[in-house]
C-alpha cells in the first residue's frame, strides 16, 4: 500500500492558509474525483477559513466533472447522511473537529457515509503528488455546484425521526462551541421535547473551540446547574454529557449506559462493544461484568467502524465522546445526546444514577510535542520503561504510549488506582520521550 504523509487518522489537517492551503484543498478534492464522475456533498463548520477552502473543494471537484452539493455550515452526521441518501461518490466535511480556530481540515467520506479507508486515502495522496495529465474535462463535462437550502433542515428530520422517546420533561443545556453544531442542536432537542438552553451559539469564525465544547466541559458543568448537559466539538461529530451534579460523562460513560440499556431490551448484537486503545480500565471491567465481549482497536472511529462491521456489533466509540451505532456510518454527537436522553427517558432515572454503570480509574494523559514522532517505534528506551511500569501495575492498570494521528505529538496515557501514581508514572515515562525524542510537554488531555 502507498504510504501517507497528508492523511492522519481524521483526513487532512493542518494550519489553514498554511499548511493547508486552497490550492491543497482543490488538488485533494481533484485527485479524489480525478476520472470518477458522479457528485459529491461538502459542508463546513463556522470558521473563517473554512468558506476558502470549501470553495477550493468545490472548484477541485468540478474541475474533474463532478457536480457538488453546498451545505453551507452543517454537522458532519448530515454530511454523512446527505452522501448516503444522494448515493454520492464523496462526501467532505471541511473541519478541524475539536482543534483551534486558525486549523482546518478535510474529511472525505465514501458512498455509504464512511470516513475512506487507509487504502483510498493513500490513492488520493499518490494520485495528488503524481499530478497533471488529468483526465481532460471540458464543456458541459465541467461540474456545477448546487447549494441546498433544506440539507440541515431533511438531516434534522431524519434524526427526530429515529426517536424512540418523547424527551418531554427533560431539561438540557446544550454547549455548542461556537461550532456546526448552534443552529442543530437546540433545534432538534427542542422538536424532541425536552426545555433546552443552548449556550457558545455565536460563532465569529476564530471562536470555535474557544475554552468550551466538548474539550473543554468544565464551563457546561458550571452552567448545567443541577440539569443535564450535552457538550459538542466543533463539527458535532463528539459528545460529551454532563450530570445534574456537574459531573463530566466521556465517551466511556456514555458508551456503558448504552450498553446496559440496549442489552436489557435485546438490542445489542452479539453482546459485543467495540471501544479503542483509549478506553478505561473501568470501562472494561464495567462491559465485563455485564457480560459483553469488549473488541479493541487503534485510536480513531474508523478503525471502530471497520471492527463494528467485520464483528457485527452494533454500538461502539471512543472515550473522547464519538459514539458508533449500528444503523450510522460516522460519529454524529447530535444522535449520541439523543440516544443518552433516551435512557434516562426510558427509564425515569437521572443521568447522575446511570453513570454508576461504570467506576472510572484515575487516567493521566501527557502530550508532548516532538520533532519527528515517527522515531517513537524504534525508541527501545521507552519501550523498556514501559515495559517496567507495566510491571509494576500488574493487573491494577494500564500504560499506552503512541504518537498522535493527526498532531506533531506523542500521547502517554497511564491508570492505576491511586491518581498519584498514574501521575508520577506518566511523569517518568514523558522524560525518556523528552529525553529520546525531543520536544515540549503540554496538558494532559
Amino acid at each position: 500500500m502507498a504510504q501517507k504523509s497528508l492523511f492522519g487518522t481524521d483526513g487532512v489537517r493542518g494550519r489553514a492558509n498554511v499548511d493547508l492551503t486552497a490550492d491543497l484543498a482543490m488538488g485533494l478534492a481533484r485527485a479524489a474525483g480525478d476520472g470518477r464522475g458522479g457528485l459529491a456533498v461538502i459542508g463546513r463548520d463556522t470558521r473563517r477559513s473554512g468558506q476558502m477552502l470549501a470553495a477550493a473543494v468545490h472548484a477541485g471537484f468540478n474541475a474533474a466533472g463532478l457536480d457538488t452539493v453546498d451545505l453551507g455550515i452543517v454537522p458532519v452526521g448530515a454530511v454523512a447522511f446527505h452522501t448516503r441518501e444522494m448515493n454520492a461518490a464523496f462526501g467532505v466535511m471541511v473541519s478541524a473537529s475539536h482543534n483551534p480556530a486558525d486549523d482546518n481540515g478535510i474529511k472525505f467520506f465514501g458512498p455509504d457515509g464512511a470516513k475512506l479507508g487507509d487504502d483510498r486515502e493513500a490513492a488520493i495522496e499518490a494520485r495528488l503528488h503524481h499530478g497533471a495529465p488529468w483526465a481532460e474535462v471540458s464543456g458541459d463535462d465541467v461540474g456545477i455546484q448546487v447549494p441546498d437550502d433544506d440539507g440541515l433542515a431533511d438531516y434534522l428530520g431524519h434524526l427526530a425521526a429515529q426517536s424512540d422517546f418523547r424527551l418531554n420533561g427533560i431539561n438540557v443545556v446544550l454547549d455548542c462551541a461556537h461550532g456546526a453544531s448552534f443552529l442543530a442542536a437546540p433545534a432538534l432537542f427542542g422538536d424532541l421535547g425536552a426545555s433546552v438552553e443552548a449556550i457558545n451559539v455565536e460563532p465569529t469564525g476564530m471562536n470555535i473551540n474557544d475554552g468550551c465544547g466538548a474539550v473543554s466541559p468544565g464551563m457546561l458543568a458550571e452552567r448545567a446547574e443541577g440539569r443535564i448537559g450535552l457538550a459538542f466539538d466543533g463539527d458535532a461529530d463528539r459528545c460529551i454529557a454532563v450530570d445534574e451534579d456537574g459531573m463530566v460523562c466521556n465517551g466511556d460513560v456514555i458508551m456503558a449506559i448504552l450498553a446496559r440499556h440496549l442489552r436489557s431490551r435485546g438490542e445489542l448484537p452479539g453482546d459485543r462493544v467495540v471501544a479503542t486503545v483509549m478506553s478505561n480500565l473501568g470501562f472494561r471491567l464495567a462491559m465485563r461484568k455485564m457480560g459483553v465481549d469488549l473488541v479493541e482497536t487503534p485510536v480513531g472511529d474508523r478503525y471502530v467502524l471497520e471492527e463494528m462491521r467485520r464483528t457485527g456489533a452494533g454500538l461502539g466509540g471512543e472515550q473522547s465522546g464519538h459514539v458508533l451505532f449500528q444503523d450510522r456510518s460516522t460519529g454524529d454527537g447530535l444522535l449520541t445526546g439523543m440516544r443518552l436522553l433516551e435512557v434516562v427517558a426510558a427509564t425515569g432515572a437521572p443521568l447522575k444514577e446511570l453513570r454508576r454503570v461504570m467506576v472510572e480509574y484515575p487516567q493521566v494523559l501527557r502530550n508532548i510535542h516532538v520533532r519527528v514522532k515517527d522515531r517513537l517505534a524504534e525508541a527501545d528506551a521507552i519501550w523498556q520503561t514501559v515495559a517496567q511500569m507495566e510491571k509494576r501495575l500488574g493487573d491494577q492498570g494500564r500504560v499506552l504510549v503512541r504518537a498522535s494521528g493527526t498532531e506533531p505529538l506523542v500521547r502517554v496515557m497511564v491508570e492505576a488506582t491511586e491518581s498519584h501514581e498514574a501521575a508520577a508514572i506518566a511523569d517518568d515515562i514523558v522524560m525518556v520521550v523528552h529525553r529520546e525524542l525531543g520536544g515540549v510537554l503540554e496538558g494532559g488531555g
